[in-house]
């Protein structure tokens, strides 16, 4: 099918439904799944929750806000802080299962106090191609993926989203900030804020695609291939070290096979 044909599949499938809460984190996905669910079913029947906690960076909070306000959405923020959950700080493998089934219990609870009949989330059909044990939590929870179901691909989404206008369009793709970290190293306020301030200096500078990996005094930097000849100008990678080691780190090193998402699950041989 085209991106068109699933769009208009997409459009259906949620005209069906008599109302939606999105779990909303102002990503390149929710958001479009958001504009969607808008369009067709109108404002007054969407609530977009947004959950916050120290794995959700500070700018993509604000930018959530200012998108659902640009849709005229009501936005429920709540605080999930899975950092109180053991089962999540001592990140595992299945750390991405935990945080997901704090979040959509969240979603549930509020869709049943607020009378929204159907809670979806943004995953779209290339997710199911890499290791993401959340998915368990979607299935056991009953939320729906209108997105995947339609088989619009993260490609779609972006064609799709710049055709609505969308500022997302091409937005990199979003991970929460314990996406960073290898599995076994616990998760801490003070650990996440340290990669926040380095991705913070990174944005700030302009860089599109970024990620900083923590490997406690190490920080190592992932941008696009085609960022790293502008990385290494010797003036702003010394702004990006003093940036790096004024956040706490020791050491900053780059990745010289550049930016990719899930690049912390190469070490796996398994999906256990």
């Amino acid at each position: 099918m085209t991106s068109e044909q699933k769009y208009e599949q997409l459009q259906a499938t949620i005209a069906a439904m008599e109302s939606v809460l999105v779990a909303f984190s102002g990503g390149v996905d929710s958001t479009f799944l958001l504009r969607v669910a808008v369009d067709v079913l109108g404002a007054d029947r969407v609530l977009a929750l947004t959950a916050t906690s120290p794995t959700y960076p500070h700018y993509e909070f604000e930018e959530s806000r200012k998108l659902a306000a640009a849709m005229g959405v009501r936005q429920l923020v709540v605080e999930s802080n899975e950092l109180k959950v053991a089962d999540f700080t001592r990140n595992d493998r299945r750390r991405c299962y935990h945080c997901k089934s704090i979040l959509f219990s969240l979603c549930r609870a509020q869709a049943a106090e607020l009378g929204f009949s159907q809670v979806l989330d943004g995953s779209n059909l290339d997710d199911l191609d890499d290791f993401r044990p959340g998915s368990d939590a979607v299935k056991e929870q009953q939320i729906l993926s209108p997105l995947q179901q339609a088989g619009l691909t993260k490609e779609d989404i972006r064609t799709l989203s710049r055709r609505l206008g969308l500022p997302t369009a091409d937005k990199q793709a979003f991970a929460c900030l314990s996406s960073r970290f290898p599995y076994g190293t616990e998760l801490t306020p003070e650990r996440l804020l340290q990669v926040e301030r380095c991705e913070a200096f990174l944005r700030d500078q302009g860089f599109v695609n970024y990620r900083v990996r923590y490997h406690h005094d190490v920080a190592r930097i992932e941008v696009s291939p085609s960022e790293v000849p502008r990385l290494l100008d010797p003036d702003l990678r010394d702004a990006v070290v003093a940036a790096c080691k004024e956040a706490g780190f020791s050491y900053v090193a780059l990745d010289l096979q550049g930016y990719r998402t899930g690049s912390m699950n190469e070490v796996l041989t398994g999906t256990a």
